[in-house]
């Protein structure tokens, strides 16, 4: 008689050390990512160390040295020197009315492409991608003839409408990639109560939006908290200008700059955007993940 029996397979050990590769991957990993994050908070710590340090000490010493004694009248020249209240508030201004207009629009915009449907729609998703490839110094110089024949040069409105402009194909695409994820069934189901596209709109996509109405906000307010280069061409008078425009006044007679005064101006500038990331950032993430990644 043959014998059938036949051994049953051996498992590996559960519990066991995990594979060489895969330890020295991991190890690979974490010293990469503490690189990446130490080259992003050297220069937040240097610019810091530099502002409340003696401006002396800064001048004739190494740069890069650590201060021998720590001071705020770095902060107090900064406030001299320039009117920097006024130009954080006209940042904040330009910073505010252009995340209110580019959430509306964008949002609007991908519901109507995303969920609401239409003829074409895929090819006016298209349209707002390309632009994101489209450099802004393309449109300085007709902005600016047009901003002049209308008499908006010089106003809040020709720093808002063009940061408006270039930020709204990358806030459709967030937000067309999240809308793909929300169930068709619950749009239906809205439906069969009696609700149109715009209660659905207001009660149902806009509450789960939450995430990537951060997300999109706080990506988009990098850049126009830091733009210099709309604010530069469409601005003409002082009361107007913002930080990366007010900076410039730190600057004075042949090219001398008081660069302590100047960083601590900086630090004053950069710690409001630092705060919103510390608060938002799991929200902020999980807005990326959902409406990039998983697009």
């Amino acid at each position: 008689m043959l014998d059938t029996h036949r051994p049953s397979p051996v498992r590996p050990a559960s519990g066991g050390r995990p594979p060489r590769r895969l330890a020295v991957a991991r190890r690979l990993t974490t010293v990469l990512v503490a690189v990446i994050v130490a080259v992003q908070v050297y220069p937040l710590l240097w610019i810091f160390l530099a502002s409340v340090r003696p401006a002396q000490e800064f001048a004739a010493g190494n740069p890069f040295a650590l201060p021998s004694s720590i001071t705020l009248e770095n902060f107090t020249r900064a406030f001299e020197l320039a009117d920097l209240p006024r130009y954080i508030v006209n940042s904040l201004i330009v910073t505010l009315a252009s995340n209110v207009l580019i959430v509306a629009l964008g949002m609007m915009a991908a519901y109507a492409i995303q969920v609401l449907g239409f003829r074409f729609s895929r090819g006016v998703l298209a349209l707002f991608l390309v632009g994101i490839i489209v450099p802004v110094q393309v449109a300085l110089v007709p902005l600016f003839i047009n901003y002049s024949r209308v008499g908006l040069l010089d106003t809040y409105q020709s720093m808002i409408l063009p940061l408006v402009g270039f930020a709204l194909p990358i806030s459709v695409y967030l937000f067309t990639s999240f809308f793909q994820y929300i169930p068709r069934e619950t749009y239906e189901a809205a439906s069969l109560d009696g609700a149109g596209p715009y209660r659905v709109f207001f009660r149902i996509t806009a509450p789960l939006s939450v995430n990537t109405v951060v997300t999109v906000v706080f990506v988009n307010s990098i850049f126009i908290w830091n733009d210099f280069v709309f604010a530069n061409t469409f601005v003409l008078s002082e009361e107007l200008k913002t930080i990366p425009l007010g900076l410039q006044n730190y600057i004075g007679a042949m090219g001398a700059t008081d660069w302590s005064a100047t960083f601590a101006a900086v630090c004053v500038t950069v710690t409001p955007l630092l705060l919103v990331f510390l608060v938002l950032n799991r929200a902020i993430i999980y807005g990326l993940e959902s409406g990039a990644t998983k697009g």
